[in-house]
């Protein structure tokens, strides 16, 4: 338990200083403060849960003694909560019997599937957001309002001038007022993926990582994820509040799904004399362009539509690892 104590305080203060370097100002400061969860999921992964759970509230506390309770909430909210709880579910798993060929019986076990943590990281993204709404505003126009208020502000710093009605940039902030919730939960859901990535392959480097790696090309995601999706792009085109979360929730789950088609390309992939070429494309564009990931999303839905992996591997036989 005193190990479990040092390590979680020491992961605490990293994530803390990880996450305050953004009050610098400095352009360095952004990926520094989006990589405030790893400390976290790296102290979960490769101890306990309870590591993590140290480190979320060091963090959290250490925060809102220094600068005061906002943000202790936003660190808690934002990455204390959300890392805690990724590296707990990574690392959940329950004992399996296996019967081998002489009708012995070995206990294994079966981990926490990737693809249930892909769509954890995605309400999680969906909550960080939501969380944030009553910031601007407790209804649409309100919100809408705010945002647009604090963008104006933003602007008016940078520019000198606030924005005239009529003018371009009053048109930008049109845009971003209605692009920026659903972008900030894919950013999110990025963020949660990204680290639990990056944590997962600092502990398995370092020897510590207890579960083996998963078989990435075969994840999968429960079937409620359909309907959800469909539930949520619906909700999205509605007015309101209503509408508003709709498109958060749908942006999430959209990205949720395109990395179920990285997983599909890699499955159908398998085999080809271009496999490399491929996926070193496909992965150099959606990095540099961005919007390769929606034909990735389309391979996602495909998936969960007919089973597309299935259908190939029919043909090809069981895929290898990947």
């Amino acid at each position: 338990m005193i190990q479990i104590a040092i390590v979680g305080i020491g992961a605490g203060a990293a994530a803390a200083l990880l996450f305050a370097s953004v009050t610098s100002g400095s352009w360095l400061s952004i990926p520094l403060f989006y990589l405030a969860p790893l400390p976290i999921m790296i102290a979960g992964l490769g101890w306990s849960h309870w590591a993590a759970m140290t480190a979320a509230l060091a963090g959290a506390l250490g925060l809102g003694a220094v600068f005061g309770t906002v943000f202790l909430l936003a660190f808690a909210a934002g990455a204390g909560f959300p890392a805690w709880w990724l590296s707990y579910l990574a690392m959940l798993a329950r004992p399996v019997a296996i019967t081998n060929g002489s009708g012995q019986g070995a206990e294994s076990f079966e981990w926490y599937p990737p693809g249930r943590l892909v769509v954890w990281a995605a309400v999680l993204g969906v909550l960080v957001v939501i969380i944030a709404i009553p910031n601007f505003g407790v209804d649409a126009d309100s919100f809408r309002a705010g945002l647009r208020d604090a963008l104006n502000a933003i602007m008016r710093v940078n520019n000198g001038t606030p924005a005239r009605a009529g003018s371009n940039t009053e048109r930008l902030l049109e845009i971003l007022v209605n692009a920026i919730p659903p972008a900030a939960a894919v950013l999110a859901t990025i963020t949660n993926l990204l680290n639990l990535w990056l944590a997962a392959r600092v502990v398995k480097f370092s020897g510590r990582l207890a579960r083996p790696w998963p078989q990435l090309s075969s994840m999968s995601f429960p079937p409620f994820m359909t309907p959800a999706i469909a539930v949520a792009i619906v909700l999205s085109f509605l007015d309101g509040m209503l509408g508003i979360v709709g498109g958060i929730v749908a942006a999430s789950l959209l990205l949720a799904y395109g990395v179920l088609g990285f997983a599909v390309l890699h499955a159908i992939t398998q085999g080809m004399s271009a496999r490399p070429f491929v996926l070193s494309i496909t992965y150099a564009g959606v990095i540099l362009l961005g919007w390769p990931m929606l034909a990735l999303c389309l391979l996602g839905l495909v998936e969960m539509a007919i089973g597309l992996r299935g259908r190939v591997s029919t043909k090809r036989g069981p895929p290898t690892r990947s």
